[in-house]
């Protein structure tokens, strides 16, 4: 499932600023293992995300229900492994990783798929490994601005709640430049 991204593919690439986000993925990949395996859940064409995990040298499987998304990231970076898939559906390539992010991603899916895809993530996750992903501090929905589809975050209290249940620790919260708000997790 696109999440409606597919009918937009191109606009989001034409509109995704190359910078935003960059530098607080690269401060968080210093804390998963060097020349680890990441996940990048909705990679979309790659950029700026796994760009910059691939620029500081890791392994990144990308997982994006766009069929154009996910040609260009092959394209972009033929050396990362990239599946056409929803992530509800996706089976992570039957891997565990050290970090999994998820920028962009969670929000857009109702709360029982959004509880679905962390449940995955925290049984994909290595001990010790890093989850970092985005949505608005505050309880609030929305109209996406790309594919008109509703938004939902679920707030920060009930997050937290649902990593604690999935026995991961949330580590931080930041935001960046453009305003994405993130969460930085932890599997003891």
């Amino acid at each position: 499932m696109s999440n409606g991204y597919e009918q937009v593919a191109g606009r989001f690439m034409s509109a995704r600023n190359p910078r935003t986000g960059a530098a607080i993925i690269r401060e968080w990949s210093r804390t998963v293992s060097p020349r680890s395996a990441i996940l990048d859940l909705g990679c979309g064409h790659g950029v700026p995300i796994s760009q910059t995990l691939i620029e500081e040298g890791f392994t990144v499987f990308g997982v994006d229900g766009s069929r154009t998304l996910t040609a260009a990231f092959q394209k972009r970076f033929p050396n990362a492994f990239v599946e056409c898939a929803g992530v509800e559906e996706s089976e992570f390539f039957q891997r565990t990783f050290d970090g999994v992010v998820a920028c962009g991603l969670l929000f857009l899916m109702p709360e029982d798929a959004q509880s679905l895809v962390i449940h995955k993530v925290a049984r994909a996750l290595n001990p010790n490994g890093r989850f970092l992903f985005t949505s608005p501090k505050e309880t609030s929905n929305w109209r996406d601005s790309l594919t008109d589809r509703e938004s939902l975050s679920l707030g920060a209290k009930r997050y937290h709640e649902i990593l604690e249940s999935e026995g991961l620790d949330v580590v931080g919260e930041r935001s960046d430049e453009g305003g994405n708000y993130y969460y930085l997790v932890l599997k003891p």
